[in-house]
């Protein structure tokens, strides 16, 4: 199995969210996003998310 490279940009202030989140869990960042993209509802809830920035932003 290989292994890919995911590189993201983000801003200070959802770094900090980010950290908090992985912080109070005991893990890293990294683990905390993998573990997250990692889980069984994760599609659902992306696909989720992406349906209501399109409507706030009158794309559908």
């Amino acid at each position: 199995m290989g292994t890919d490279v995911l590189s993201l940009r983000m801003d200070h202030e959802l770094l900090e969210r980010l950290r908090h989140h992985a912080a109070k869990r005991g893990m890293s960042v990294q683990d905390y996003v993998v573990r997250t993209l990692m889980r069984d509802d994760f599609d659902q809830r992306f696909q989720t998310a992406v349906e209501e920035t399109e409507r706030f932003y009158g794309v559908t």
